[in-house]
């Protein structure tokens, strides 16, 4: 079968594994497949059209917006967000070490569960797809740091505008049947998920992303082995990435190779000190007093944004828009989208398409003929059912889990 072929064994691209990545894209540059194009200073509001940012194009993907080359940051342009599912090679890429795998040999790669268990297991990529029932889930993901180039005051980190996101369909094991065929000990508290990536120094620490036991043995995880019918991309996570639905990518650990089970807390620089958040109301603080308290960030925020019409766009008087976007939340489901064409004066119940999936992204649209020329603030604002919507305005210090009203200008001529 065609899968099964494609299963075999992973290079990724031997240019990129030889000369490192820096090369590898100054060769892309030479052949036009990278495009850069200065920044010109844009408005707040910017952020659809990406024409003035870096291009690439990656082993096993298409042209994408490159923050960086190490490690690789690649967001999505966001005329992809008009599809249910997002192309496995138009999928974002956010990696934490540029020592990221870039050969995996299948009939040796093995991912182990060890520590507090009954059973350590070495399961191979052949067990994980044969001995555990196979589960599909279709399920957004997106980047802690989304949209952080729309804090104001600026905030450090990369500066994703609205593409560190995408909506998959995963076929997985079960981490909780995983973990039950181990044997977790009496007393555990957490599991902890390591992948193939290397720090750069021996004093870096590993990228370790721990779940509370109850979470991983009763949650909706998955070891994930394909994605939207085919193997992971190598910078999705190939051979096998855990799948946390409703929960930010930081912890869908790619390339998995090895879960613990802890009897105490993981204590580390990405648990203790980065993918924090203020523990003030709505986690937003005052640029100028910071706050000093903060916890780990876990589920999403509800929000909606728009993917099109495009921010730079010119619509003429009387004639129809189509107003498109999506919208997320942590699973509870969205119940509501309405969209403002006056600046949030007044608002429109937009209409939302199917319910995909409990952890999917709900895609909705509004129809709108502007009757005045001249510049119109857009507005779009999600509400779950559980009565979560969005803020008007936020701002933490780390740039995360970015959910406030959306505002783009566009011109009415």
């Amino acid at each position: 079968m065609r899968l099964e072929r494609k299963y075999a064994r992973r290079d990724f691209f031997k240019a990129a594994a030889v000369l490192g990545f820096s090369a590898y894209l100054s060769a892309c540059k030479r052949g036009s497949v990278a495009q850069t194009v200065m920044n010109l200073g844009l408005p707040d509001s910017f952020g659809m059209s990406p024409d003035v940012r870096t291009w690439a194009r990656y082993p096993e993907k298409t042209d994408l917006i490159m923050l960086t080359d190490r490690p690789p940051l690649l967001e999505t342009p966001i005329d992809y967000f008009l599809q249910d599912l997002t192309p496995n090679d138009a999928y974002f890429v956010r990696w934490h070490y540029a020592g990221l795998p870039t050969r995996i040999d299948l009939r040796t790669f093995r991912m182990k569960v060890v520590g507090a268990v009954s059973r350590p297991l070495q399961l191979s990529f052949d067990d994980l797809r044969t001995k555990f029932e196979p589960i599909t889930m279709t399920a957004f993901s997106q980047c802690a740091g989304n949209s952080r180039s729309f804090f104001r005051p600026q905030v450090p980190g990369a500066q994703w505008m609205n593409g560190a996101m995408g909506n998959a369909r995963y076929v997985g094991a079960r981490l909780k049947d995983v973990l039950k065929a181990a044997g977790v000990k009496a007393g555990a508290v957490e599991a902890s998920f390591r992948g193939l990536d290397i720090p750069p120094l021996q004093v870096s620490p590993d990228f370790e992303k721990p779940l509370t036991i109850e979470h991983a043995l009763s949650g909706d995880s998955i070891v994930a082995y394909e994605m939207n019918g085919e193997p992971l991309p190598m910078l999705n996570g190939f051979p096998v990435r855990l799948v946390v639905p409703g929960w930010f990518a930081t912890y869908w650990v790619k390339a998995l190779s090895q879960i613990t089970i802890r009897t105490e807390p993981l204590h580390n620089f990405w648990v203790d000190t980065a993918y924090r958040i203020p523990t003030t109301p709505g986690h937003s603080e005052d640029p100028k007093q910071p706050s000093q308290e903060t916890i780990p960030l876990t589920n999403y925020p509800t929000r909606a944004i728009f993917v099109t019409p495009d921010a730079s766009a010119k619509l003429k008087r009387f004639a129809e828009v189509k107003i498109e976007g999506v919208a997320v939340d942590d699973g509870a489901g969205i119940r509501r989208v309405e969209v403002s064409t006056d600046g949030g004066r007044t608002w429109t119940d937009a209409a939302l398409d199917r319910v995909i999936d409990k952890y999917s992204w709900r895609r909705w649209r509004a129809d709108w003929k502007p009757a005045a020329a001249g510049v119109c603030k857009l507005q779009c604002r999600a509400t779950n059912n559980q009565g979560q919507t969005q803020p008007i305005s936020e701002w933490n210090h780390s740039g995360y889990q970015r959910h406030s009203v959306q505002t783009i200008e566009v011109e009415v001529i």
